[in-house]
Parts: C-alpha cells; structure tokens; sequence
C-alpha cells in the first residue's frame, strides 16, 4: 500500500511539474502583493488554529478529513497538488502524523520539507507509559489549551516571516484569539471544579487525554494508549474494566474519531453507560457542535464535566 500511495504521488508530482512549466513558458506573471498565501496543515485542529491567524490573507487547507484519524491517514492526490503549491506546511509532530510515515513521505516527494514547521516546538512533551514505548511521545497536547496558545505563537511567527508586510495584521489577529483561548482555559477550569475530586476519572477509548487531564484535574484512564496499537485485547479489557468497577466510575466517554464498537462492550460489561462523544483528533464538521478548537474544547468539559457529576 505505501509503494502505491508513494508512486501515485510521485506521478502526479510529474503532471504537477509539467503543467508549471508550461505555465511559466506561457506568461511571465509573477505573485502579486493581494495574493493570498497557500497554508496546509495536517488536520483540522491546526487548520482552525491558522485560519484565526491567517485570516483572510491565506487559503488553508486540511488534510486528514474530519472525524478521520491522523495516525494512519493515506494522502490523495489533492493532499499531493495542494502540498505541493503550499507557502507553508504546518504539522502537529509529537508522533501524531508518523504512523505509517505518510507525511514524511509526502513531503520528501513534493520538495517541501523545508516549508513544513512544527507547531508544538514548544511544547513540553508526555510520553507514553507502555512498555517498551517509553520514549515515544504522546501527540495530543492541544487538548490542554496553554498547549494551544504555544502552537499559534508558531504558527504567527512562521506566517509574518513569509509575509513581513502584513505583520501587524497578524498579531492583531493572535492577540484577539490568545484572548478567547485564555477566556476558553479558565472556563474549563471553573467546571472541573464543580466535579467531586473522587469522580475525576476520565475513561476513553485511547489514552489521548494525559495533556488534557493533567491541566485540569483529571486522572486518565484508557483502554489502549495509542490508536496505532491492536485496539481492546484481552489484557487491555480487563484491566479499564476493573478500573471502572472498583471506582464506580458514572460515565464512559468515546472519541468521535474512534469506533464505539470495543466502549460499547466495555459499557456492557459494566453497566457504566457511554455519556457523550468528545473530541480529541479532528474537529465537528462545520456548523456542528465542536467545529472550531474553542468548541470543541468546551464540548469535552461540558460533556465530561455533565457525565462524571452523576
């Protein structure tokens, strides 16, 4: 599979090549000053994030499609053509979009590793506890929103170092979005308040909540760790199954990009009902609840928040 995906890539890279020749050939137009940027980014999360920043001065693109999971995307061909014409790349890193080494690849082909920036450099980063994957970083940390904050800073400074004449328009733009960040932050913390200390244990499907449970007072439990693991063997069943009789945990939670199929058996086996879906790597699609980072933040602790204090 990724030999195919590799040559399909590689042949549209061809066309991609061949018609910007012609086109050169044909006119010599240069980018104007009204022009806007070519933005991608990996997935959804980041997209919202850079299109706050970004404005109406850029057309943003998104990879990995909504409710798809980041680890073990395949590329089309858009993702081909629109990398390919990009100003800027922005990824999360932290093993987010190395699963089957789909963005490497992509990137190697379409002659853009030096345009792709990571937008967590900033981040102080988790691991995983598995054994065996100690040194391996858990992904996730956009969902502790300080997390977020850092990962715009990237994203300004790389967007005002390819567009410096617009640089004010761009801060403006982050300032005004770091402040709806910090309002959404203390939010999540007033509501994780009301939520007794003995309750806070929040069961999901992967272990995609560390960054998340460690900024706002939960303890996180899971069924794998990661969603390129074998999803719920024996072994893994039994031990969250024992976790969430032995607390009498109220409410189970599962991600809107993870198949229900193994919480719904664990649901069964517990008598523990599933409360919501909640978000972790892709947002809502658009005009639905969590299509934006803010709301999709607020979604989780407002359904974590409703679920645990029953």
């Amino acid at each position: 599979m990724k030999k195919q995906v590799i040559g399909v890539l590689l042949a549209l890279m061809i066309v991609l090549s061949a018609c910007s020749e012609t086109k050169s050939n044909s006119t010599e137009a240069s980018t104007t000053p009204d022009e806007k940027l070519k933005i991608v980014a990996t997935y959804s999360v980041i997209a919202d994030m850079v299109e706050n920043v970004a404005g109406d001065k850029a057309d943003v693109y998104s990879m990995v499609p909504i409710g798809t999971d980041p680890h073990m995307y395949d590329p089309l061909p858009q993702d081909t053509k629109e990398v390919s014409q990009a100003d800027l790349v922005f990824y999360n890193g932290l093993n987010l979009e190395t699963g089957k080494g789909w963005f490497q690849d992509l990137l190697k082909v379409t002659n853009k590793t030096n345009a792709a920036f990571v937008v967590s450099e900033e981040v102080t980063p988790m691991y995983l506890s598995e054994k065996g994957k100690e040194t391996q970083e858990d992904p996730h940390a956009w969902l502790d929103i300080q997390n977020g904050i850092k990962y715009v800073d990237v994203i300004t400074k790389q967007i005002i170092e390819k567009d410096p004449d617009n640089k004010q328009y761009y801060l403006d733009n982050q300032a005004a979005y770091v402040a709806k960040l910090e309002e959404a932050d203390q939010y999540a913390k007033d509501q994780i308040a009301k939520v007794p200390a003995e309750k806070r244990i929040l069961v999901t499907s992967e272990g995609a909540f560390k960054y998340f449970s460690k900024a706002y007072g939960f303890e996180a439990a899971y069924i794998w760790e990661i969603n390129t693991d074998n999803q719920g063997t024996p072994e893994q069943m039994n031990r969250i199954i024992d976790i969430i009789k032995t607390n009498r945990i109220p409410a189970l939670f599962v991600e809107t990009s993870v198949n229900p199929k193994t919480m719904e058996t664990v649901s069964n086996e517990t008598g523990a009902p599933i409360h919501s879906k909640i978000f972790t790597d892709s947002l809502a699609k658009k005009g639905e609840d969590g299509d934006t980072y803010i709301t999709m933040i607020k979604w989780n602790i407002d359904k974590v928040t409703e679920g645990l204090s029953q």
